[in-house]
């Protein structure tokens, strides 16, 4: 029987639970990351980030803020990207998980240029309008359900100065089918097999993004599929 992916699955993930920590957590984040990686998700991400910066005259410094980000491995990218091209990154990551923030610290000890935050995304000291210049939300969206997905929009480019770059999973059912495939060969991990595969169930089709933009104040926005079925969604501030 075939996968049904009409609709987005309410299925929960390990990782959505905090619980998960220790040697079992680091593994996985790093896992997920490599995958990310593999399939070209870091590029997405990046190419959006230099999208909105280059869609506005050049700043002195910007200050990009990756909600929900893991282990901090797209911030330590952006980090050695800044010094590549000579741009002065002020890189902030926040997640609602203490133990992912302590081995984000771990990882990104000669990264001093990040700072690090544990908490839920919305209640750091700075979240206010234009507090940041970009947000950059990397597979965290579709762990939200509709309400919460278009409460977080709709509060990230509020905070926003420039815009919101978003990158998440294509669901389908040829991208659910490869990634199974993929396990076979490569994906050893029990808990990046199950949640990768639950992930690419809660992502999303081109309709439903844009019929959340529909719901989005104050911006404007650009979707674009990219491999391995991923959209880069970037919101720009009006």
């Amino acid at each position: 029987m075939l996968i049904n992916t009409q609709y987005r699955s309410t299925e929960e993930e390990i990782m959505d639970s905090f619980d998960l920590q220790g040697t079992a957590l680091k593994k996985t984040l790093q896992d997920l990351a490599a995958i990310n990686s593999w399939l070209g998700g870091t590029s997405i991400t990046v190419d959006g980030v230099l999208s909105v910066i280059t869609s506005r005259p050049k700043q002195a410094s910007y200050t990009i803020v990756d909600m929900g980000c893991g282990d901090g491995h797209m911030l330590r990218v952006l980090a050695t990207l800044g010094k590549e091209r000579g741009y002065s990154f002020k890189l902030i990551g926040i997640d609602g998980n203490a133990h992912t923030i302590r081995i984000a610290k771990e990882l990104s000890y000669d990264y001093p240029e990040i700072e690090w935050y544990a908490q839920d995304f919305l209640t750091t000291p700075d979240a206010k309008e234009n507090a940041y210049d970009i947000i950059l939300c990397t597979l965290t969206l579709h762990h939200f359900k509709k309400p919460e997905l278009l409460h977080l929009t709709n509060q990230f480019i509020a905070i926003a100065k420039m815009g919101v770059v978003i990158n998440d999973l294509h669901r389908s059912g040829t991208a659910y089918y490869l990634f199974k495939f993929l396990c076979v060969f490569f994906i050893k991990n029990p808990i990046a097999q199950k949640d990768g595969a639950i992930s690419i169930l809660r992502g999303f089709k081109r309709s439903d993004l844009e019929q959340y933009a529909k719901q989005i104040n104050g911006a404007y926005h650009r979707i674009r599929w990219r491999w391995a079925f991923r959209y880069q969604w970037i919101l720009m501030k009006k």
